[in-house]
């Protein structure tokens, strides 16, 4: 494809990875047609699939025509596993695609279901990931930068290298004990890899190549956008800046944070138009989205009257989002998308959700104190309850719909469940949602705690045993749908 490109005296692209999600990204079909894309199938999703293992989903896949990687291996043993991953860390680079790394899975099904999943990752796979390519460059200047929660990251703005495909001019420095362990200065020659190929961070300096009227870096000691001193709780990595509601940084990063995909996702607004809009004077906290009109939109940079019309009813549109999606937009620290959906489902709308307490949240499944604390902050700032009740009084989602609502009752508030085996009537993930629907807890380890395992076949022994020593209840599949009919 290069090839084709030079000879057309167009510019190559610099790496697969990245051609390869643009070509997808095209609008015109028949132009990703074009490109010389390919797919290797490693995996099947389905329900009662007849499928027993990874390796035999595999062989399946690639005996219907899919196309499998042919180097994938069945490994009895930890040693054979190592042997796998050191002789394709050296063999990669023969392989017609590029890999960052090796995936471990465990390959009986039934394990991987009893396993489950993370908030963010299964409990059955793992990734080994091959050192990365490294490069040394100089490090001309490092500046801060403030996110929307008040977090300042160093950053590095480096000599631009070619790393892995691509040209890097800058790195996170992640915060000042990073700077300290690695005594990273401006003008030192610097060792620069990608984190898992995509990030560029800065692993080492070459102290031979150091001058010797180089200075310790000096971390800044206030906030580099509206000049407040910064502060660094006890135990937190990050110096912070507190002006929440003065420092623009902050102010546009929630209100881009608000409007974000996985949040309000509003079409036809973007960073950039945010940043235009707030310095304009039109808005200083994501409620004031929900006032704007066409006519004050328009005059704006590079903003037509079919764009100004595409973003007003972009706002009015995002009024249907669902009130976990809402709760996640408001930015409320370390309130992500799964700890807003728990949030949504325990509280069912946002009035009793800023009445709780510390004691009242931490009894809410996976919330723990840290969590508590920042939503009991976020709704006794009366600024923060007054946007809320602006956005409220604009129509938007403050409560599970009725749909969501439906089947849902606190028959087992306070009860927490285990659930391991397989079942007949109902998946584990359908048992997993009736305990949560009728607001009990799902635990993955027996403690005694656990108020009842539910037992299907091919039960873990070791999960018996453990119940039976600490006298849990150990009920069937047909017990439990009892319970909660």
């Amino acid at each position: 494809m290069n090839q084709e490109r030079i000879e057309n005296g167009e510019e190559p692209y610099m790496n697969p990875r990245n051609t390869a999600s643009g070509s997808l990204k095209l609008q015109d079909s028949a132009l990703v047609a074009q490109r010389p894309l390919d797919c290797l199938l490693y995996g099947i999703v389905g329900q009662n699939i007849g499928i027993e293992s990874q390796w035999q989903m595999l062989e399946n896949a690639r005996e219907w025509g899919f196309k499998v990687p042919s180097i994938a291996k069945l490994c009895k043993t930890t040693d054979e596993v190592l042997a796998f991953i050191e002789e394709w860390d050296i063999k990669r680079h023969e392989l017609p695609y590029e890999t960052d790394g090796v995936v471990v899975k465990v390959n009986n099904l039934r394990q991987q279901d009893e396993l489950g999943y993370t908030a963010k990752a299964p409990r059955w796979a793992l990734a080994y990931k091959f050192k990365a390519e490294q490069v040394s460059t100089v490090l001309n200047e490092i500046t801060y930068q403030v996110g929307r929660t008040g977090a300042i990251t160093p950053v590095a703005n480096l000599e631009p290298v070619l790393l892995a495909g691509t040209t890097v001019k800058r790195a996170s420095l992640h915060n000042a004990d990073q700077i300290a362990k690695l005594d990273i200065r401006e003008g030192d020659t610097v060792f620069v890899e990608k984190g898992g190929e995509i990030i560029p961070k800065i692993i080492g300096v070459d102290f031979t190549k150091r001058s010797p009227d180089s200075q310790p870096t000096r971390y800044i000691s206030h906030c580099p956008e509206c000049d407040t001193e910064l502060v660094r709780q006890e135990g937190e990595a990050q110096h912070f800046c507190p002006n929440d509601t003065g420092c623009p940084p902050q102010i546009t990063g929630r209100i881009q944070h608000f409007i974000s995909r996985k949040a309000m996702d509003i079409e036809g607004l973007g960073s950039e138009t945010v940043e235009l809009l707030f310095q304009e004077g039109l808005i200083n906290n994501y409620a004031d989205l929900y006032t704007l009109t066409k006519e004050q939109v328009m005059p704006l940079e590079r903003m037509a009257e079919k764009s100004a019309e595409n973003l007003v009813a972009g706002v009015e549109a995002s009024k249907k989002i669902p009130f976990e999606r809402v709760l996640f937009g408001l930015g409320i620290r370390y309130v992500g998308e799964t700890v807003a959906k728990k949030l949504a489902k325990a509280y069912k709308n946002i009035d009793s959700l800023m009445m709780a307490n510390m004691l009242d949240l931490v009894a809410v499944d996976e919330i723990g104190e840290r969590i508590a604390e920042s939503v009991v902050d976020f709704f006794g700032n009366a600024e923060n309850v007054e946007i809320v009740n602006r956005l409220k009084s604009y129509g938007l989602q403050f409560s599970l719909s009725e749909e969501q609502l439906q089947n849902q009752t606190d028959m087992l508030k306070g009860k927490s469940f285990v659930v391991s085996g397989v079942f007949e009537k109902v998946s584990r993930n359908e048992l997993k949602k009736l305990i949560e629907d009728n607001g009990g807890k799902v635990s993955s380890s027996i403690s005694s705690k656990t108020s009842y395992v539910i037992a299907g076949d091919n039960m873990g022994p070791s999960k018996k045993t453990k119940a039976e020593s600490l006298g849990v209840p150990i009920i069937s599949e047909d017990e439990f749908l009892g319970m909660v009919q």
